[in-house]
């Protein structure tokens, strides 16, 4: 029979990492502001500023339902994760819960498809990113920009942890006080309190004046979740970069604690304002940008170059953290024997450079593909993972049911992190990612996004049962009892 560790040992390892680092393992080169910034600004993407026009346009102000909605899920996910991360903090984080809580074959799964969809975010996000560049100096093409930016950053990732670190934390700093700056402003402006603004002065009437709070009725504020949800991912990404903290378990409780109000100031404190100040029907939202309508609005000046320069740090810091994301998980699947055993390998500076490399390859390729077959091979991958962020938070659900009872059981004193109403409100959940996968399949962009994304699940978890069929044959073949935990 194979055994795992019990989480009183794998703590113990934890804290003995924290202490003395050995030479094969991960640096704890991540300081209390990295991870602080990690965790605020993880949960702002690139899509919050350029897809919630669409969604805006869907919904109307009702919007702002959806976000709520969303929002409550993802801190409810959050708070699963913090529950089993702060008991046992590890940087294959979700990963490694499913693999304990679920079985090998759960771990594995989840593991390489994280992988891929961070992978193909690289490709996302360079391409945006080289597209705004190209914008400013269109002597340098935007494969080259793209080339450019996917170099830079994987230096960064390769010199070290700490550059990492240091790389979002003014990447997230941007962000965060870009946003908090335009619901300073924009709120004034609501208000008609801004000195010398253009426009505003409406107050709230603009939520209900032009058809209602729900234009569209209510069935557009499901709508709108399709459209918004993806741009929760990454909250999750603190959990993995916390490993590499001098004290990962206070990280990880403080992160998931605090998820709430940051979703409530960055994504429904910025929304408001928008939806506040403008029509939800005027043509400009959907035409501009939302974010970039709003300060026209007022008239700020050069608001759109301004907001291209806020999106293009938006950018960097969901490529960067996508880089350090893919290579933490593969370096997890790596020591735990799901992935090649050189992906677990670390160099002097204490960064898993196969790990890096090999997430860098697969983006640089998706890059390739992106330029060369935009509406085939591409668009078939950017479907294939579109709905893995909700299949991860399905299973960080599922995990967490069994998770409990293990330590509880194992060790009781490090469950410090607790979900609300075990095990009624992680059902809950579950049930509102299951609803949300399912209306996808009404949708004509959702449905395809659902069905590939389920193909490429299924054929990961037809790989990990199949290794768990032959891992069990040759243990019988050797004597063993083929069973496997």
């Amino acid at each position: 029979m194979s055994t795992q560790p019990t989480l009183t040992e794998a703590g113990a390892e934890t804290e003995q990492a924290a202490n003395s680092r050995p030479s094969d393992g991960l640096k704890a080169g991540l300081k209390n502001r990295h991870l602080s910034m990690i965790a605020i600004g993880g949960v702002i993407g690139a899509g919050l500023f350029g897809g919630s026009g669409s969604g805006i346009a869907a919904a109307g102000p009702g919007i702002l339902l959806s976000y709520a909605l969303v929002g409550v899920m993802v801190v409810f996910v959050m708070r699963m994760l913090g529950e089993m991360s702060v008991a046992n903090p590890t940087s294959g984080s979700f990963s490694a819960h499913a693999d304990r809580a679920l079985g090998r074959w759960a771990g594995f799964s989840i593991g390489w498809l994280y992988w891929f969809f961070w992978v193909v975010v690289l490709a996302v996000e360079a391409t945006m990113g080289a597209a705004i560049l190209n914008s400013w100096i269109p002597s340098v093409p935007q494969w080259g920009w793209a080339l450019i930016v996917m170099v830079v950053l994987t230096a960064t990732n390769l010199a070290s942890v700490a550059s990492y670190g240091e790389f979002e934390f003014w990447f997230a700093g941007i962000k965060v006080v870009a946003i908090l700056a335009f619901i300073v402003i924009g709120g004034l402006a609501v208000f008609g309190v801004l000195p010398g603004a253009d426009g505003g002065g409406a107050g709230l009437s603009n939520l209900t004046a032009h058809g209602g709070f729900l234009p569209n009725g209510a069935g557009a504020v499901l709508t709108g979740i399709l459209m918004v949800v993806f741009s929760f991912m990454g909250s999750e990404i603190v959990t993995l970069a916390a490993g590499e903290s001098r004290n990962p378990q206070r990280a990880i409780a403080k992160a998931t604690s605090s998820v709430i109000w940051r979703v409530g100031i960055f994504y429904l404190g910025s929304i408001l304002v928008v939806v506040s100040l403008l029509p939800w029907n005027d043509s400009s939202i959907v035409e501009e940008g939302s974010y970039v309508a709003a300060l026209n609005s007022i008239g700020i000046p050069h608001a759109g170059e301004i907001m291209k320069f806020i999106v293009l740090t938006a950018v960097l810091s969901c490529l960067n953290s996508g880089l350090y994301t893919a290579s933490r998980m593969g370096y997890s699947l790596g020591r735990r024997g799901d992935a090649p055993k050189s992906f677990a390998r670390v160099n002097k500076r204490n960064v898993p450079l196969v790990a890096i490399l090999s997430s860098v390859v697969f983006g640089f390729v998706a890059v390739f593909f992106n330029y060369k077959w935009p509406d085939t091979v591409f668009q078939f991958l950017l479907n294939s993972s579109g709905a893995i962020a909700l299949f991860v938070w399905l299973v960080i659900c599922f995990s967490q049911l069994r998770m409990r009872r293990i330590i509880l059981r194992e060790a009781p004193e490090r469950l410090l992190v607790r979900m609300w109403l075990f095990p009624y409100l992680t059902w809950a959940t579950i049930g509102m990612i299951s609803f949300v996968l399912v209306y996808m399949l009404t949708d004509t962009a959702g449905r395809e996004q659902v069905l590939l994304s389920l193909l490429v699940a299924v054929l990961v978890v037809s790989v990990a049962l199949t290794r768990a069929v032959v891992r069990r044959r040759n243990r019988a073949a050797d004597g063993g009892d083929g069973i496997e935990v």
